[in-house]
């Protein structure tokens, strides 16, 4: 459906809602242009806003379909820009996404957004509130919708960041715990950023080069500055992914020392009951000729050899760190 539609001339929002055809209309001056944001639109919606601003049907198809990767591309005199919209679940450790397509011409912007995050309606009143940037027509929308996406993605990783030092927190402590679910948990949500951050960094990089047609050169500080945004999320992502292979690392050797010495524990304990038990399996049999078996004492004997012997494991034992 249309969340919104209006006309804006001179930086200024002068007209909303109504007809799209007769907003397009009315953009005859220099420098008015019409933006239009729509919301999970059927393929029928879309349609008909594509044969007012004469959209590409390829890139109409991609809108429909939804699921492409951050991309950059020129239909005749239109900007088709696809972009990852991130935020993020802390309850489940989980990193949700939609999709945002911008059909950006000479004097219209078509926003198409999939998902439930990132709403564009910020994005707008920042914009109707910043005139000598809205000025600049379809280019700063294009800014500030990039500049809202990737400020998305910045306060994912930072969320990530925190749960990663959680894990490695985990990890290293002195309790047993189980961090291999959360970890993998973990992976798979930064392999979602990844799909959403890395495919972007080339677009940014052109449209800040000022190299893509239709996007004024002057626009090109605004573009660096989102590029540096997402360059640093990127970098962060990248080693946050390295930081969980190492936590897993040692989460797996932490497993094997632990398993080590309840072993050691185990062959401890095996062998204070072991001794003994040999001992008194010798003083069990029936034989006619042993020591000690007409001593009156031999009984208190066999016993305090078994103590003896037992306390002497016992002590080895705790000075070597098996208990």
């Amino acid at each position: 459906m249309i969340v919104d539609c209006a006309l804006y001339r001179q930086g200024v929002r002068v007209e909303g809602g109504g007809d799209v055809r007769a907003l397009r209309a009315r953009a005859d001056r220099d420098g008015d242009f019409v933006w239009v944001g729509m919301h999970d639109p059927s393929a029928e919606e879309i349609a008909e806003v594509a044969e007012v601003f004469g959209l590409h049907p390829l890139a109409v198809e991609d809108t429909v379909k939804a699921h492409q990767r951050p991309k950059l591309e020129r239909y005749d005199d239109t900007l088709f820009v696809i972009l990852k919209t991130l935020w993020y679940v802390d309850a489940d450790d989980a990193v949700e996404t939609g999709e945002i397509a911008l059909f950006v011409g000479r004097d219209f912007v078509v926003s198409v957004r999939h998902g439930e995050g990132s709403a564009l309606h910020s994005s707008r009143e920042f914009l109707e509130c910043s005139r000598d940037l809205l000025v600049h027509g379809p280019p700063a929308v294009l800014y500030a919708v990039c500049d809202h996406v990737v400020d998305g993605h910045v306060a994912v990783v930072d969320e990530l960041v925190v749960d990663v030092d959680e894990i490695e927190t985990s990890v290293f402590s002195d309790e047993r715990t189980d961090d291999a679910a959360r970890i993998y948990v973990l992976k798979r949500e930064l392999a979602e950023v990844r799909r959403a951050v890395l495919p972007l960094r080339d677009p940014m990089a052109r449209l800040a080069a000022g190299t893509s047609e239709g996007i004024p050169r002057e626009t090109a500080p605004f573009f660096r500055d989102v590029g540096d945004h997402l360059a640093r999320a990127a970098e962060t992502v990248d080693s946050l992914d390295t930081l969980l292979s190492t936590a897993f690392d040692a989460h797996l050797a932490q497993i094997s020392v632990q398993q080590n010495n309840d072993m050691r524990k185990i062959s401890a304990g095996a062998a204070l009951v072991v001794v003994p038990t040999l001992i008194a399996g010798i003083y069990g049999m029936n034989f006619r000729h042993m020591p000690e078996l007409d001593w009156t004492y031999g009984y208190p004997f066999a016993i305090g050899l078994m103590a003896v012997v037992a306390l002497g494991l016992w002590v080895l034992f705790k000075r070597s760190g098996w208990l």
